[in-house]
Order: structure tokens, then sequence, then C-alpha cells
């Protein structure tokens, strides 16, 4: 049975250092199991584990902490990536067992295919549209209907996620989901069509059987600026000292951690995060990345339609605090922020 679950969830478009938040909660609470409940190989999470920085793409951060780790039924899977990812994180030293549920859809060759010849939406080319499209038009294939047992050669095994959470009792298990992409590029809520294909709101993890009666905390993570590797045009109404915003993404790194891709950057907007906070029903909220903007020492934010600028970093942080504080309509235990790669 299931004591309690933790959800960490992209308010943004991505890339916002949720795989770092989550690999904070891993090592600091006893969790019995972590659980990937969205996306697939398109998901690139950077993780500094004792100053090592590696990047994950289907495991889920249990693994840093010897911790079961699940992939959900929500995710679709790569088996060649996903063989090589864990391959590599053994190399490392990591050898957490790694499970995936028997319900997942299989990301064949074809897809990739697919999914290389997109010129509109910006794709991470990793074939996750064309499978949730093959699943959704019942066509596609499970990793059940490939693997009709577990093999000792896999380094992963396949089971039954219900049977694992809900078949033992006297177990009581802890345990973190950890979402990827973004809640701008929600499938429901994202601006379509420049959206993935799988569910990035909270309402993802009862999806993969995790019922809401179970949740405990909702981690919001989002960054203290906005980024997007798509092919949309990301830019403000209004363009406010863009070559600061330029700067931001040299100093900030921004390319994608799949696909390499130099990330768009605009300036904060608190709305849409409000909007993500109240959709998802966030408790606790982390604002990654604020040391490149102190770095800039210039600080823009949206709210309510109009442009707000800063030079004094306090004065943004207390306006930005205030503003979330004063339109969330539900309790927010803590606002934290963030100005290392490694930890919360």
């Amino acid at each position: 049975m299931i004591e309690h679950a933790d959800i960490v969830i992209d308010l943004q478009a991505g890339d916002t250092g949720k795989g770092k938040v989550a690999h904070h909660l891993a090592r600091e609470v006893p969790y019995d199991a972590v659980i990937r409940y969205n996306g697939g190989a398109n998901a690139g999470h950077t993780i500094y584990h004792e100053g090592v920085k590696i990047v994950t793409h289907q495991v889920p951060v249990g693994v840093f902490y010897n911790i079961p780790s699940i992939i959900g039924p929500g995710c679709v899977v790569h088996l060649g990536k996903l063989y090589d990812e864990i391959h590599m994180l053994r190399d490392h030293g990591f050898r957490a067992p790694v499970y995936v549920d028997h319900r997942c859809h299989v990301t064949g060759q074809h897809h990739m295919e697919q999914d290389g010849v997109d010129t509109v939406i910006g794709t991470t080319r990793q074939g996750i549209g064309p499978t949730y499209r093959d699943k959704y038009a019942r066509t596609g294939a499970r990793i059940v209907d490939i693997l009709e047992y577990n093999s000792p050669e896999l380094p992963y095994e396949m089971i039954d996620i219900y049977g694992y959470l809900y078949r033992e009792p006297n177990r009581r298990a802890k345990l973190l989901m950890e979402g990827a992409q973004g809640f701008q590029i929600d499938i429901d809520w994202g601006e379509y069509p420049y959206v993935t294909s799988s569910h990035c709101t909270v309402g993802a993890v009862a999806l993969n059987g995790v019922a809401p009666r179970y949740w405990r905390n909702v981690y919001g993570v989002m960054k203290a600026y906005e980024t997007y590797s798509g092919f949309k045009s990301f830019t403000n109404k209004t363009i406010h000292h863009p070559e600061v915003l330029e700067r931001i993404q040299e100093l900030g790194e921004e390319f994608g951690a799949t696909t390499g891709r130099k990330r768009q950057v605009r300036w904060l907007d608190l709305d849409g995060v409000i909007q993500a906070m109240h959709i998802n029903n966030i408790t606790h909220l982390i604002i990654n990345k604020v040391d490149i903007l102190d770095a800039v020492g210039y600080y823009g934010v949206y709210a309510e339609g109009r442009f707000h600028e800063f030079h004094d970093p306090a004065l943004f942080r207390v306006f930005v605090e205030a503003h979330i504080r004063k339109h969330y309509q539900a309790e927010l235990t803590d606002i934290m922020w963030s100005s290392s790669p490694e930890k919360i």
C-alpha cells in the first residue's frame, strides 16, 4: 500500500531544474520508490551528484540513492536508449533496481524517423509524439507485447505497478513522483500545437496509479526567467531589453539537455506561473537560477499585463513573493530561491 506521495512538477516550459529538485528530495527524504509519470526519452534531467554532472532521460533519480526507480504506465520507453542509460549509470556506480510497468508503450525506430521530419513544432525528435499517437490510435506496442518475460540479461525488470504498490498490505510505501517537460507545453494546457504529447499536470500522477488521497507535497519548480527550446516565437508581447535576455541565455548556458538546441529566453510571466500553481495545487515553490539574474544585475517580470523592472534583487524577490501570495488561492508552505545547480 501507499503511505504518501510527493510530486515534482515543472510550472513552465521544461528545463527549470526539476531533476535537481527531485535529486535533492531523494537524498533528504527516505522514499521507498521514485516513479517517472510522463514523457519518455525526450526528457533531459541534469543532475550534479557529488560534483559530477550526469544527464538522465528515462531513469528516475532514485537510482542515485539506491532507491527502486520505476517508469510508470504514463511514460513511453525507448528500450535501446534505456539499456544504454542504465549501463551508463552503472559505469558511474549506480546499481539501484530499475522497473518498467508492463503497460508502457515502446518507441521504435519508425517513430523517431517520423518525428525527425518535424519543421513546425520543434520537437526533440525522440519519437515521443508518434508513439503516443499510436497508443491512442490503439495501434502501438506495449513493452509486455515485446518482452513476454523478464530476462536476467536485461538491466531492468518489467512489473505490474499496481501489484508493486498495492498487493503488499503490510508495506506502507513513501513515493516520489518525478515529472518531465512542463505545464506550459502540456498537451491540454499548453499553446497548442506547440506542446508535448504527454500530460504534464499533477493529474498525470493519478494516471500512473497513485490516487489523489495519497498526495502530500506538490513541489512546483520554475526559473526566475523563462526559456523554451521549440520553434514557436517565445517572446513577450513587448520585448524589453533583448540584449539582457541574450546575456541571460549565455550565462545560464541555456541549451536543451536532449536536443542541444539554443533555448529562447523571455522575462518571467507571473500570471502564467499562478495559473500553473492553481491547476496543480502547489504546496512548495522552488525558483531556480536567480543567480543568473544576479549576475546581469537586472530583473524583469510581467504581472497583470504590466512589465516591472528591478535593479535591486531584494525588491525583485519581495515583489514576486507578494504577488504570488496575493493571487494564489491555496495554502503555500514555502517559497524557496535557489542559486545552486546542485541543491535547493
